[in-house]
């Protein structure tokens, strides 16, 4: 990412999105000659300067018209997806993630780009306590795991029809930072509120990271211009939920939880949460969620260490650089 940016077009697909805005703004920070597209069927929340928004779909063709046949080295970045599981109808997974992860590959064909960086997700591995690597087999359970694995092998496939392409797979695990509005911010709300008990367990491991921290990986591989690579992306450390907690509290002084509650008790009331959903009471508690708050995600970056990636932060310095970046100080 960081070289030859008067040559460059960077088009990032879902740049509108979370780590799309965080992405396109790096990308202007280490290659301000470069041009910066960013597509997305959504507006940006927080447009980035000197990036130039284009409104499509990922799941249409998509015009090779997009950007200009002007030469420049032509780099493809894809981060559109539909991501929040549960809620989303099963096909939708696949119609966005995989069908946009094709039609991806064939505007690479017709514009002869030669590099696309997709981000995956640890979802591929499937819920379990085992430790994750690279090399672990993919066992994905949810419609969102299965499609994610899907367009990654809908990607190499693209990598492998001709020599000379390039293609950089991450893998991230829960990714926290300014414009989340995700599982760190609804803890971060919760915590602040005095309302949030452990789920079941308090020693539950959550492979997680800064968003800076991420896109900054990002440039790290794909810098070392190795022709496939495929990273797992988290803190080396693994951090449970009783020590997120204690960094939210540190960092921001938020409360600390109120006790732990069991899982049994939890999935009753989940349930509950289900027919209120079903009667039309919209809300997003459901066992499946809940469930999930109480299986580790215990991913190791085992190529981001064989590279000797230098993380710039940890969790407290990641939070933060959150807190820090909002204007109000608030993990929003």
């Amino acid at each position: 990412m960081g070289t030859n940016g008067s040559q460059r077009t960077n088009v990032v697909f879902g740049g509108a999105g979370f780590i799309g805005t965080h992405l396109c703004a790096r990308l202007r920070a280490t290659q301000p000659d470069a041009t910066v597209v960013a597509v997305d069927c959504a507006p940006p929340d927080s447009p980035v300067a000197g990036v130039d928004y284009r409104a499509l779909d990922v799941r249409a063709p998509i015009p090779v018209d997009l950007v200009a046949a002007d030469g420049r080295r032509l780099a493809l970045y894809n981060l559109a997806a539909v991501h929040r599981t549960p809620g989303h109808p099963t096909h939708e997974y696949y119609e966005t993630n995989v069908l946009g992860a094709l039609n991806v590959n064939e505007f690479a064909r017709q514009t002869g780009a030669q590099e696309i960086i997709f981000t995956s997700s640890i979802a591929v591995y499937g819920p379990d306590e085992g430790r994750k690597i690279e090399t672990s087999p993919p066992q994905p359970t949810s419609a969102y795991g299965w499609s994610k694995w899907l367009a990654e092998e809908v990607h190499r496939y693209w990598y492998r029809e001709t020599p000379g392409r390039r293609l950089t797979i991450v893998r991230p695990a829960v990714i926290f930072g300014p414009g989340e509005r995700g599982n760190f911010t609804r803890l971060a709300t919760a915590l602040g509120r005095g309302t949030f008990f452990f789920p079941g367990r308090r020693d539950t491991i959550k492979g997680c990271g800064y968003v800076g921290e991420l896109v900054r990986a990002m440039d790290f591989v794909h810098d070392r211009n190795e022709s496939e690579a495929l990273f797992n992306f988290c803190y080396s450390r693994d951090y449970t939920i009783a020590e997120i907690c204690d960094a939210f509290h540190r960092v921001g002084m938020l409360k600390r939880p109120v006790g732990t509650v069991p899982l049994s008790l939890m999935l009753f009331a989940g349930f509950g949460f289900e027919v209120l959903n079903s009667l039309g009471l919209r809300n997003s508690i459901s066992r499946e969620r809940i469930r999930k708050l109480v299986v580790s995600t215990n991913i190791e970056p085992g190529t981001l260490q064989r590279m000797g990636y230098d993380y710039e932060t940890d969790l407290e310095e990641g939070l933060r650089r959150w807190q820090e970046a909002v204007p109000t100080g608030a993990f929003v």
